[in-house]
């Protein structure tokens, strides 16, 4: 039996440059590999992060980053206290803890933090596909 509570996903700024990086329908491809309802969910650091760069990036991250920000509406937006100077992987670090959910990103050094205190990571497998990191 499915779940009725779908299965919330903290999202990374560069999990929404997935599709164009690789071509990769993010939404399919995590139905595909969790079998549940889930909930992309995206923090207002990440949010911001990409407002930055579609507004100041190089032409191409712009174009990028706009793209990305659309991809974002279909998640839901989460408003979480941090300072202005919190880095963003610090942020979607210490909420992943807190809220024990996974998290979708393609960086290698929040990735490793994150699977040191047994947070699920999903990422980019060979550049064709989801994979999880971890039990969820």
């Amino acid at each position: 039996m499915a779940d009725a509570k779908p299965l919330k996903i903290i999202l990374d700024s560069n999990a929404l440059f997935v599709p164009l990086q690789f071509k990769i329908d993010i939404f399919t491809d995590l139905e595909r590999l969790l079998n549940r309802r889930f909930e992309l969910i995206l923090l207002s650091p990440v949010k911001q992060e990409l407002e930055v760069l579609a507004a100041q990036g190089s032409p191409k991250m712009r174009r990028n980053a706009s793209f990305a920000l659309e991809l974002a509406e279909k998640c839901r937006y989460v408003a979480v206290e941090a300072s202005a100077y919190a880095v963003t992987d610090d942020v979607i670090f210490e909420t992943a803890k807190n809220w024990g959910v996974p998290v979708f990103t393609n960086d290698r050094l929040l990735r490793k933090r994150l699977r040191d205190i047994n947070v699920p990571v999903i990422y980019v497998r060979q550049k064709s596909r989801l994979e999880i990191d971890g039990l969820i």
